[in-house]
Formats: structure tokens, C-alpha cells, sequence
């Protein structure tokens, strides 16, 4: 699953991308491409009940994609899309605080009309993408129409009466089928976003920034959740011992760091799931898209074992830290045999039993 950073130029997007990546600030990414752990305190509480050698989180890949302005250098534009057409979820950058060093490139602050310009322009390049497959299928003799052709055709006017209505096409909620008819269009309003506003010191303080409500308001009407980040501060705290890292996000009344909540936020929004492997040797969480069987779980971990898959010993999370151990939840009655059909829930605590 890759996670693309996008917003105008000079937002925080590429501090935001060295955080999300383990780099603290002062250090310069020597890549565009890096992985995100997602914070999950139930790998925490099971780590305290294991004790094991290795915690493994699950992981994000997050791609920091060049900001640009739309008909500034068009060269420029067309590479961005390209790379948004790459991420599986966006997290658009805003920027809510002010700095005289470093100018906004519109003039002024305004998240809201920020959050409103990129997602106008991610619908209007979805909206010529529709129109010239409409186009181009619309004229050919229905004879030399492959078999999903028209049904695609049916599909189109859909999709452009969304868009013409300034609507991404992620509210239409697509089926399998219609997703598949599409896919290989790379319809940029398909994909789920993220809002992070990167606010100032001051900002963080007070708990709001200037147009918040009517970023909110406009946020829930698309679907969007928003998340506030300070920059600056989040770079202090990943450089803090962890034992101090606590009173310092108190001074700022946050309870953990803004990168932590996008992190989160951005693996929800992807449609992923987590289970879990538990043992002295490692504690691992596991991403999985939701709808995802024992069998294929089983390959995550390697495909020696879904293709020697026998059964899954599940018990859930929330039962096994309240007994305290897997023998309790199996006295309990808790701990489950399922086949290979058995759709995973998030927060299973699963052992696979196979024989290759």
C-alpha cells in the first residue's frame, strides 16, 4: 500500500514525509520512497505479555510527491499526476501557519481554499480522462467493441455526471465489477484523502487554527478526515528520548504526535486490517485489506504455509489481554479453530497450523 504526500510547494510535506519515515529533522531524505510504521497500541500491550526478542509494526510505504502549482510548468504538473496516479491513498498537506521567511506560494493562507484548488484539479484531470474514453469507445463500431466495452460505456456517463457536479468519484462507492472496468484509467478521485493541516506552535497550543470550522465542514461533506500536525514540534519529539517525550507533548496539551494520528488515519482510510502473530521469538501486526481469508492471511507470512494450510487458532485481541494467555482463552472457550474461509477480523491473534 503506498501512501502519496501531495500539496503546493513549501506546506511542510517533506518534513512531514522524513518524520513519517523514521528521520528526524536535520536530515535531509535521500529518497522520495520510504515506510511508515503505524502506531497500534495493541502490538504494545502484547509485546508487555510476550516479552519477545522483536516488535514488528505494520508498515505503510509513503512516497513524498514534488509539490507544483497547476500551469506554472506544465512538464512540472504532469509529472505530479503521474505519481499521484501511483499512491494508493493521498494525504493533501495543508498549511495553516503564517512565516514571513517563507512566503505562501498563493499569497495568502487559506487552508480551505488550499484543500478546495488541489481537489478541483484532481476532478477536472479525471473529468477530461472520462471524457476522452468516452470518446474514443463512443466512436468505434459497436462490432469492434471488446465484451466489457459497453459495459464501461454505461459506466462513463456516471462517472462524468459526478465529476461535473465537482464531486470525486470515491462517493459513488464502485462495486468490484465497475472498479475493475476502470481500473486502468488511473482516476485520481478514487482514491481516499487525508486532510493533514501542518499548524504552528501557537496554533497547536490554542487547539484551532484560522477557517478550522469551515475546513471541518467542507472536510466531512467530501468524506475527508482532518488531522493537525505542528512540524517543528513533531520534529523535536522524534528527536527526544522517550522517557521525556511525554511531558514535552504535555506542554503542548497533545497526548501523542500528530505523525502517529496521519499515520493511523491514512491506514484506515486504505482499507487495511491488522492480525497478529504473537510468540517469544517476535510480536508482529500483519496488514491485510479487510475481506481477506485465514488461507491468503496465511500467506502474508510466507507461501509455504498457505499452500500447506491446515487450520488457524484464533482468538481475539481483546480476549487474550483480558485472561492474560492463549491456554486461558482456550479453557474459556475463546480461542477458535477456523478453515481456510474464515475471514480475518482486525485484531485476531492467530497461529496457522500447516504441513508443506
Amino acid at each position: 500500500m503506498d501512501v502519496g504526500l501531495i500539496g503546493l510547494p513549501q506546506t511542510g510535506k517533506s518534513l512531514l514525509f522524513r518524520l513519517l519515515a523514521g528521520e528526524g529533522r536535520g536530515g535531509p531524505a535521500q529518497a522520495t520512497i520510504g515506510v511508515a510504521a503505524i502506531p497500534d497500541a495493541r502490538l504494545d500491550s502484547l509485546a508487555a505479555m510476550y516479552s519477545p526478542r522483536k516488535v514488528t509494526p505494520a508498515t505503510l510505504r509513503v512516497t513524498d510527491i514534488p509539490g507544483a502549482v497547476p500551469g506554472e510548468d506544465r512538464a512540472r504538473w504532469n509529472r505530479f499526476l503521474e505519481a499521484v496516479r501511483g499512491a494508493d491513498v493521498l494525504v493533501h498537506v495543508i498549511r495553516a501557519f503564517r512565516s514571513d521567511e517563507l512566503p505562501h506560494v498563493m499569497g495568502d493562507v487559506d487552508p480551505l481554499r488550499d484543500a478546495r484548488f488541489l481537489r478541483d484539479e484532481l476532478i477536472l484531470t479525471d473529468l477530461a480522462t472520462v471524457e476522452s474514453v468516452q470518446q474514443r469507445l463512443g466512436a468505434q463500431s459497436p462490432r469492434k467493441r471488446r465484451p466489457d466495452d459497453q459495459a464501461l460505456l454505461d459506466l462513463l456517463p456516471r462517472l462524468r455526471e459526478t465529476l461535473e457536479q465537482e464531486r470525486p468519484l470515491r462517493e459513488l462507492a464502485l462495486g468490484d465489477e465497475e472498479m475493475r472496468l476502470v481500473r486502468g484509467f488511473g482516476l485520481l478521485t478514487l482514491k481516499p484523502m487525508v486532510l493533514a493541516v501542518n499548524v504552528d506552535e501557537g496554533q497547536l497550543q490554542e487547539g484551532t487554527f484560522p477557517g478550522e470550522e469551515a475546513l471541518r465542514e467542507a472536510a466531512a461533506g467530501w468524506g475527508e478526515s482532518v488531522i493537525t500536525f505542528c512540524g517543528p514540534v513533531e520534529a523535536e519529539i522524534a528527536e527526544l528520548p522517550a522517557g521525556e517525550r511525554e511531558a514535552f507533548m504535555g506542554e503542548y496539551g497533545i497526548s501523542e504526535p500528530g505523525v502517529a494520528r496521519l499515520a493511523r488515519a491514512a491506514y484506515e482510510v486504505s482499507g487495511l486490517i491488522s492480525f497478529f502473530t504473537a510468540g517469544e521469538e517476535e510480536v508482529r501486526a500483519w496488514p491485510i485489506r479487510r475481506g481477506t481469508t485465514a488461507k491468503q492471511a496465511a500467506g502474508k507470512i510466507h507461501s509455504d504455509i498457505e499452500r500447506g494450510f491446515i487450520r488457524a487458532e484464533v482468538v481475539a485481541y481483546e480476549d487474550l489481554v483480558r485472561l492474560g494467555s492463549v491456554a486461558a482463552a482456550r479453557d474459556a472457550g475463546l480461542l477458535r479453530l477456523e478453515g481456510r474461509e474464515y475471514i480475518v477480523r482486525d485484531g485476531d491473534v492467530i497461529v496457522f497450523r500447516f504441513n508443506v
